[in-house]
């Protein structure tokens, strides 16, 4: 219900055009979601059991036959996973700063006729069928390398989120002026929080790729799709070189954070307050189930046939200096 998805939604099916000329938003608003609906279908069909779905959406807001009012995407997608038999787990709201505190929808300063701002997004989690098994002495070792640390799931595991919005910065004018691009460090989260290493990732919207690269820092593989085929040319034309070097930042950054926190706990709690160390990096973490985690740089980053990509990694020593 944003006006710049219209024409793609259009193309999709050419009653939501003739729902908008004829004024009538709620049908515009259920047919859009009805051609959502089937990408829905295709997520449930390729999930594991016990794998997750995280959904970035934000309502929106639209005036039409001059009524302004709220279309709330985010529900509309609920009641679709739940009919698909997945369980809606707790949602997350991340705060997309892009608006001026001074800001607001509506007409001036008499009563009713302003409206609040949306400032937010919702990252919808759902899980198809029961909890997730890890079987194997394999899975169970690479779930314990991907584990992520105490502070990290303190502030992780927080249905608010601060992060800011971005946007895409793609120049050709044959593709959309703008995307749905959200911050890295969202997709990023998501993917440690919910998966280890080696499992698949699948985004349905590549879109600037955003995803694909939360992926491949984290040792996870990926499939994407777009509709775009510019959008998807615009991705694998990128300078991997460059991006291998900030991918590996995101990776010093985390590793350094931890130090941080190592510090600064022992300063306040004292030298004992570490019970625990990391088996592979040499530092101390707070507890049993972060001893095995590992976290590695990516060595080369590889363009193949079809739209592919191929990663190799490399261990990182934190007692050394950091290579990025």
């Amino acid at each position: 219900m944003i006006e710049m998805w219209d024409e793609i939604f259009g193309k999709q099916n050419p009653k939501i055009q003739k729902a908008f000329e004829a004024q009538n938003g709620p049908l515009a608003f259920e047919l859009m979601h009805q051609e959502m609906d089937k990408v829905w279908e295709e997520v449930a069909r390729v999930t594991i059991e016990g794998g997750i779905a995280c959904i970035n959406i934000g309502d929106a807001t639209r005036t039409i036959n001059k009524n302004f009012a709220l279309y709330s995407n985010h529900t509309r997608i609920i009641q679709k996973f739940l009919e698909l038999g997945f369980q809606n787990l707790p949602n997350i709201l991340w705060r997309k700063a892009t608006n001026s505190p001074t800001k607001f929808m509506g007409a001036g300063m008499l009563a009713p006729g302003a409206y609040v701002t949306l400032e937010h997004e919702y990252i919808l989690i759902f899980r198809k069928g029961n909890k997730r098994n890890f079987k194997t002495e394999k899975d169970k070792k690479q779930r314990r390398a991907s584990a992520y640390f105490w502070e990290e799931r303190n502030t992780w595991f927080s249905d608010l989120w601060d992060l800011k919005g971005t946007k895409q910065k793609i120049q050709d004018s044959k593709t959309r002026e703008r995307s749905a691009a959200y911050p890295f460090e969202l997709s990023y989260r998501l993917i440690n929080m919910f998966s280890i290493k080696n499992d698949n990732i699948l985004d349905p919207f590549l879109g600037t790729g955003t995803t694909t690269l939360s992926a491949m820092i984290s040792e996870r593989n990926s499939y994407g799709f777009d509709i775009d085929p510019i959008l998807v040319n615009s991705f694998f034309e990128q300078d991997f070189q460059k991006i291998k070097k900030s991918l590996n930042k995101v990776v010093q950054k985390r590793l350094e954070n931890h130090q941080q926190f190592v510090k600064e706990r022992k300063e306040l709690k004292g030298e004992d307050t570490f019970k625990h160390a990391s088996t592979h990096h040499h530092f101390p973490v707070m507890t049993a189930q972060e001893k095995e985690i590992q976290i590695n740089l990516l060595e080369k980053i590889k363009v193949g046939k079809k739209n592919s990509l191929s990663c190799e990694y490399t261990p990182i020593n934190v007692t050394k200096k950091l290579l990025v």
